[in-house]
This record gives C-alpha cells, structure tokens and sequence, in this order.
C-alpha cells in the first residue's frame, strides 16, 4: 500500500507520521534531526512510502539534499502554502504538523520549492555576508559623524578622500577620551572596509568562471553583484515556462486588489529575494543615470522616466532587467547594442 509521510523538522528532533493510501495514520514518532536519523526511520516505518513533505526552513536545504542523494521521494513545500492549508487545525502541536504534511502531499495540495544548488547557496552566503559588513560600515560611518558633530567637528564630503584620513584631519587637535572613542570605531570601519574588499576579490574571481555571469554583465548596468544574484537565485532558468513570470518571482510586478466593484493595482508585492530585487533596481539606476552608450532599452527607459518620473522607471526598468537577464541566459545570447540614436529621442 502507499505510504506518504510529513516531516516537521526542527534543530534536535523531528516528529514524523505516515499515513497510507487511504488517509488513515500508520505510524507517528520522532527522531533526531539529522538525515540519517531521519531515513532510518523512514526506510523502517515507510518502507512503501511515496512521497514526503518536508516544509522550507533553515534546515529544509540541507535535509532536502542528504534525503534526495539517500534515494528518498522527498519534496519540499512552501511554507506559507502549508501553512495556510493547515490554519484549520484547533490544536498547533509539532505531532499534528507532521500529520498536516503528510495530508498535503498525499492530496497534492502544495507548491513545491526549488531547492538550490550547494554551490550556489555558498556563493549567496558570500553575497548576503557582504551586504550585512556594508550595512554594519555604514552603521559606524553615521556613529562617527554624530559623535563628531556634538563637539562642533562637521566632516566635508571630498569626493574621492578616504574616510579615515578626514576623521584624522578632524580629530588633530582633539585628545583624551573623544579621539580614543573616534579611534576605536575607525579602527572597526577599518577592518570592516577591509572585509569587503576580500568578498569582493573573491566574488568576481567567481564571476570571471561563470560564462552566465559573464554573459549578462553585458547589458548596460549590470555588474558582478547583480548578476551573481540574480544567478544564484534563479539557479535552474528552466523552472520558469516564461521570462515574464521572473519579475513576479523577485516581487517586482503590483499587487492587486479586487472585491466586487473594487479593482485596484498598488505597490509592488516584494516577494522574493530582497537582495536580488535591490540589485536590479540598483542596476536600473545605473542605466538611466550613468550609462552613455546608447541602447534600445535604454530610450526605452528614458521614455518611461519622462512620463512616471524616476521611481516608478527604475522599478519597471529593474523588471525589464530580470526578464532580459532571463531570457538571454535561455538563449545563451548577449546583449544587443544599437548602432546609433534615433533622431526621435535626440
């Protein structure tokens, strides 16, 4: 008889149940949480089983792996998918979760998660590692300036001249206490600016073996981090029939709301990759502000900026971006450059 079984997964033990083809409970427990705990005792009170559901999380990465090189029919689901399904229960327990999942995936209830790659969950580790040390340095710039300021001691913005070297200016003629607390933080905002630079060094050497990133860093505006991003969140291009739907996945398209004679279109969902959406909409700024050489897309852009203002461009424009990205990585072209500009948008 088939047997599907839930797993609810957490950091030392997992409950599981099996119920068989005809819905009724087989066998509930629990194990330790790691996946040899967790096949043995699938392999032992499973032996028929069919599929198991096993919700994303933490550890959903990591499980799903180990689970799927053993042999096993294990899917991951979403977990808001499951979630909603499983609202209904009056009891919230681990033991009736478990139960939960293993409904699901007997009725075929669910959305099933793409798991990634090993390799590119090492490269988005370096990726969101990076954006935290940017976000801490920015932290302590601010720390410095605002102690700076109580003391009367404003710091110019010289383009080009190191931070270090105007808090040095700054603080000279100051000692005691205020230059030892000033020193303590340049001291960290060095070694944080120094951090970055590594992840830096290693994140384009990982760009520089990549024939993907390569190949989308020639559309104007994107650059190493946006096309590692992009290309470790996508990870497998063929999970999406078409390029259009890759917008709706990093949350770029709007929300709508419809409720009788309601029907209305608000901001964008921000579902998805946070990091990757501020990318594209960082690369979409560099195209309508920075980028010279003339492109389609580019006019394109242009247009749009003139009709809905700046904003409302980049976030289209960061859309555009995905879906082009998308859709060369499919075909395996690059970026077509035009000739010259149309005398229409001179």
């Amino acid at each position: 008889m088939e047997q599907f079984v839930g797993l609810d997964v957490s950091q030392a033990m997992t409950h599981l149940c099996v119920i068989g083809g005809d819905g009724k409970i087989v066998w509930q427990g629990k194990c330790l949480s790691t996946p040899e705990a967790i096949a043995e005792t699938i392999r032992s009170r499973a032996p028929d089983v069919v599929r198991i559901g096993l919700e994303s999380g933490p550890l959903s990465t990591w499980h799903w792996h180990a689970l799927k090189a053993m042999g096993l029919p294990v899917v991951c689901l979403d977990s808001r998918h499951a979630q909603a399904t499983m609202s209904g229960q009056v009891n919230k327990t681990d033991k009736n979760d478990a139960h939960g999942l293993a409904q699901i995936v007997k009725a075929g209830w669910y959305k099933e998660v793409g798991v990634k790659s090993l390799a590119s969950h090492t490269i988005r580790s370096m990726l969101g590692a990076r954006a935290q040390l940017v976000g801490m340095r920015v932290e302590v710039t601010n720390q410095i300036r605002g102690i700076l300021k109580t003391f009367g001691i404003v710091l110019s913005r010289r383009t080009g001249e190191p931070f270090e070297r105007l808090v040095e200016e700054a603080c000279r003629d100051n000692d005691g206490l205020l230059n030892r607390t000033v020193q303590s933080l340049l001291c960290v905002h060095s070694c944080l600016k120094e951090q970055i630079r590594h992840l830096d060094r290693q994140l384009m050497g990982c760009a520089r073996t990549s024939a993907v990133c390569q190949q989308l860093m020639t559309i104007p505006g994107v650059g190493v981090l946006t096309a590692l991003a992009f290309v470790t969140a996508v990870d497998d291009p063929t999970k999406f029939v078409k390029s259009s739907s890759v917008g709706a996945y990093f949350g770029l398209t709007p929300r709508c709301y419809q409720s009788g004679e309601i029907d209305q279109n608000r901001g964008i969902s921000k579902c998805g990759d946070s990091l990757v959406r501020t990318y594209l909409f960082e690369a979409a700024g560099t195209l309508l502000t920075r980028v010279e050489k003339w492109s389609a897309l580019k006019t394109w852009s242009l247009r749009l900026a003139k009709r809905s203002g700046m904003k409302k461009a980049k976030i289209a424009v960061a859309r555009k971006l995905a879906v082009i990205m998308h859709r060369m990585w499919v075909n395996g072209s690059s970026f077509q450059w035009s000739a010259a500009e149309p005398a229409a948008t001179a």
